[in-house]
């Protein structure tokens, strides 16, 4: 199993972060009991002094370096990852994708229909490079603009309605594709640290999310056991 980790500020993570990815690198040394890779272009965290994914200060020092591939970025969305996720996956032979995309397209880039538009070239790319590739993709959290914002929610909530039809039109019987669940338990005000992206324990709801899809649906690892 090769895993490419997609997504945006909420999976490529802030310096001092220990990120989602991590708490699934280690759900995975502690029930998939076969052998599996962590591959992608990038390894490094977003610095905010530098306004760039210059950092490699994770939380967990100890985090190693072949475990920190990914394929995600600060302020990048399903437009900006379609065209990028072929190579990606090609150069990293990834099979499996984890993919947390949407908010920041709804946010500054396009409406729902739009986003779920790239969501199918999305889909397309990834598989033209690796037609078996199967893909859990994470339907957008609601963020505190959501809250105050309902223009916003309701393209949140559109766009989930779609990603949903997305799976089902596409998911196939030789590159499977799921819906995660909403992260379980999920609150704005104790699962993030500014009302969008993910504290410790958001950062384990997140990770229980993929965790229990693969397990459920694929029989990949085992129940998520590391929620705080």
């Amino acid at each position: 199993m090769r895993i490419m980790f997609v997504g945006d500020s909420m999976t490529i993570g802030s310096a001092g972060d220990f990120t989602w990815r991590y708490r699934m690198w280690q759900h995975l040394n502690a029930s998939y009991g076969g052998p599996y890779k962590i591959v992608g272009p990038r390894e490094e965290l977003y610095e905010p002094a530098a306004d760039a994914p210059v950092s490699l200060d994770y939380g967990d020092p100890d985090f190693p370096v072949r475990a920190r591939a990914h394929l995600a970025g600060w302020g990048e969305g399903w437009q900006h990852m379609a065209p990028l996720v072929g190579d990606a996956v090609r150069a990293g032979r990834a099979d499996t994708l984890l993919v947390s995309l949407g908010l920041i397209d709804l946010g500054f880039y396009t409406d729902a229909e739009q986003t779920a538009a790239n969501v199918r070239r999305f889909l397309a790319a990834a598989r033209e490079a690796n037609p078996r590739v199967r893909a859990v993709l994470m339907p957008v959290i609601p963020n505190v603009r959501a809250l105050a914002d309902p223009d916003f929610a309701s393209e949140v909530e559109r766009f989930n309605e779609l990603l949903g039809k997305a799976v089902a039109d596409l998911d196939a019987p030789g590159s499977p594709l799921l819906l995660a669940s909403h992260p379980q338990g999920w609150d704005i005000d104790g699962d993030t640290y500014d009302g969008t992206h993910p504290n410790a324990s958001g950062e384990h709801r997140i990770a229980a999310a993929f965790a229990d899809a693969m397990h459920q649906a694929w029989d990949v690892g085992g129940p998520y056991e590391g929620r705080p």
